[in-house]
Formats: structure tokens, sequence, C-alpha cells
């Protein structure tokens, strides 16, 4: 009986958070009305409240959900790559190309700071800068890269990334800022690696 109650619940949660994320890519967030996109998962609104505390929650789980994906395709342009530095700058290359991404820009770079604040002080950019910290000390340790500072070196690399991904979202041209940021991405970002 208990298990069947949570797969039900998981069927809701997932009902909401595949209309809430259709919804919010096709209207935005202010424009997705929450009577519609439960009456598109076919649910009511208590489940929404009940399952995410209000729009704002659902809308932060739908960050959630995009924030793991995109980490699991960043993990895997790492893994191709010959060196763990040239993985680490292939990986944040990847990150800011993802800015173009219709899905990515409007929900993640666009409504989601507007709605739920500076988006360097979400939990998954902490992990993300925890994870780089760790992964700059083991190349220093190695001698793979010069000695730095791990985590100032992360921040930055996290910060420029982030910023690079906000302005490629917000821009007129997200095509020609592109271009323009991870050119002066992969200049900074390989200076680290010069004696």
């Amino acid at each position: 009986m208990a298990g069947r109650r949570a797969q039900m619940m998981e069927e809701t949660r997932g009902k909401l958070l595949r209309a809430a994320r259709a919804a919010f890519a096709a209207r935005g967030y202010a424009g997705a009305s929450m009577d519609e996109l439960t009456a598109e998962a076919g649910l009511t609104r208590g489940a929404l409240y009940h399952n995410f505390g209000d729009k704002r929650g659902l809308l932060q789980a739908v960050i959630d959900q995009i924030d793991a994906e995109m980490a699991a395709r960043l993990r895997a342009v790492g893994e191709r790559a010959s060196h763990p530095w040239r993985g680490l700058l292939d990986e944040y290359r990847a990150y800011i190309e993802m800015a173009v991404e219709p899905e990515i820009q409007r929900i993640l770079l666009l409504d989601g700071p507007a709605v739920l604040g500076d988006p360097s002080l979400w939990p998954s950019q902490n992990a993300c800068l925890a994870e780089t910290t760790r992964r700059i000390r083991t190349l220093v340790e190695d001698g793979a890269i010069p000695p730095v500072d791990a985590e100032a070196a992360a921040r930055l690399l996290n910060g420029a990334s982030l910023h690079a991904a906000l302005w490629i979202a917000a821009s007129k041209e997200p095509e020609a800022t592109l271009g323009k940021a991870l050119e002066a991405f992969r200049r900074l970002a390989e200076g680290l690696a010069r004696p």
C-alpha cells in the first residue's frame, strides 16, 4: 500500500514537472498560469501546492531537473577529453554554449534569476564550485597546471562562465554574443595553465 502511494506521488510530481517545464519554456514563468499547467497535467492546484508549495517552488524543481541534466551532459563532455585540465575547460565551454538552447535560456538563465535571485547562490552552483575547487586542487598537486589558489581559480572560472551564459541569454543576438564570450573565456581560462 505504501509503495503504491509513493509511486502515485512520484507520478503526480512527474506530471507537474513535465507540464511546468513545457509551459515555462513556451510562455515563460510569468506567462504560465498555474490553472493551465495543472489542467495540462490533468491535476488540481492542490496537487501543485502539496508537492511544490507554490509556483516558485515548482520553478525551483524544474530548474533542479534541468541543472541535473546539464551536469550529466557536462560530465560526458569532460570525460571525452585527453587531459583533465582540457576536460574542465571543455565542460565550461559546453556550459556557455548551452546558453543558446531555448529551454535553458528562458527557464534557467532568464526566468530563474528573475524569480529565484542570484544564480551564484543556488545550491547547484555551490556544488559545482566545490567540485571545480577539488579538481583544480588535484591538477595543481599533480603538476598539470602551475600553483594557484584552487578556490580562487574555481570562483573566477565559475563566475566568468555563469556571467557569460547570462549575457548570451539576455542578448538580442545570442549567437554573435556566444562567439565573443567563448573567445574571451578561452583566453582567460587558458592563462591559468601557463607558468
